[in-house]
């Protein structure tokens, strides 16, 4: 991927180095590429390099992009990468004659932490139960890990998130694991990079900890080719997440219809 020259911005961080050529859906602006790619990108990027991140959009990402765009569009445009992780939004891009391949999120972190990641790493993980951390650094034989659990609440919370940048910043790493939940892994993200005081990479990985841990358990391969991942995580947490798939994300199917009708009349 070709590394793109830019100006340092009035907070002095460099928000666009590394980026390709991005494509978009739906209001969100996405990376088309494949997973080895990204690897390549990571495993050839400077480790001393002012603090980027990678961000993993999927459909309930866009549709609050769509509802809250001023507040969250920054966020996600800054971003180093920006990969998709859903099969639907990849499918309804290959309707429109875009090709964005899908990387599950889940896929995405069990690719680092099995392959990329050495066990002397240092590493920042920002979310998770202090139980499923330890299970994690067993598995991955993981030596160097700090780890902070912010309490619940941590969007509407200025000084617990005001107290993940400072952690971060007091705990020097080459990766950064932002397992909070959307949007605020992807704020607080853009609130370390901006700034401007962080090296390293981070990546907002919601809840895919828990698919390596064995929390909770992963869909079958032939549920994941079928693009219904989602229906098996709604199965495993009901109370959780039907309103999310049922009722919140089905804004999506409205949302292409009108972005598709704005793009054709262009």
């Amino acid at each position: 991927m070709a590394v793109a020259n830019a100006s340092l911005t009035e907070h002095g961080v460099d928000l666009t180095a590394a980026r390709t050529p991005r494509v978009e859906l739906l209001r969100m602006m996405f990376d088309a590429i494949t997973l080895d790619e990204l690897v390549d990108w990571v495993e050839g990027r400077d480790p001393m390099a002012s603090f980027e991140y990678v961000v993993t959009p999927n459909v309930d990402h866009v549709v609050r992009l769509d509802r809250e765009y001023e507040r969250l569009a920054p966020a996600y445009r800054d971003a180093a990468i920006a990969v998709c992780d859903s099969q639907i939004l990849s499918g309804l891009a290959r309707l429109s004659g875009i090709r964005l391949p899908p990387i599950p999120g889940s896929d995405l972190t069990s690719r680092f932490f099995g392959s990329v990641l050495k066990p002397g790493d240092p590493i920042v993980i920002l979310g998770g139960e202090p139980s499923e951390i330890d299970r994690l650094k067993a598995r991955f034989k993981l030596k160097r890990v700090a780890h902070h659990s912010p309490p619940k609440g941590l969007l509407t919370d200025s000084d617990a998130m005001d107290e993940v940048v400072r952690f971060v910043m007091s705990h020097p790493a080459r990766y950064i694991f932002l397992a909070l939940g959307s949007p605020q892994q992807e704020l607080i993200a853009h609130r370390i990079q901006r700034t401007g005081k962080v090296r390293g990479l981070g990546f907002c990985i919601g809840a895919s900890i828990d698919f390596l841990t064995g929390k909770i358990r992963r869909a079958p391969q032939f549920v994941r080719v079928m693009g219904i991942e989602w229906l098996h995580r709604m199965i495993q947490e009901p109370r959780r997440l039907w309103r999310r798939y049922l009722v919140d994300d089905m804004a999506v199917w409205g949302m292409y219809w009108r972005w598709s009708r704005n793009r054709r009349s262009k």
